[in-house]
């Protein structure tokens, strides 16, 4: 909270995180979303495996995409 209030004092009224060295880049994208919607709607049985495979990404990284892509 002490950080916050100096913060405000000194006119930083940003309340997001700066981006930081080492910081994980967002994995749900709206070209991977579009991607995933592509693959689906090819083949509506298509597992995260699959998908993952396609997109040369991790399950959870493939997982996170399916989940962006609301009509599954």
């Amino acid at each position: 909270m002490y950080e916050w209030t100096r913060k405000f004092i000194n006119d930083i009224s940003s309340v997001t995180d700066s981006p930081r060295p080492g910081q994980a880049h967002p994995v749900v994208t709206p070209e991977g979303i579009t991607t995933v919607e592509g693959i689906v709607k090819e083949n509506l049985r298509v597992t995260v495996n699959e998908i993952a495979a396609h997109l040369d990404m991790s399950h959870g990284s493939a997982h996170h995409n399916v989940r962006g892509y609301k009509n599954i």
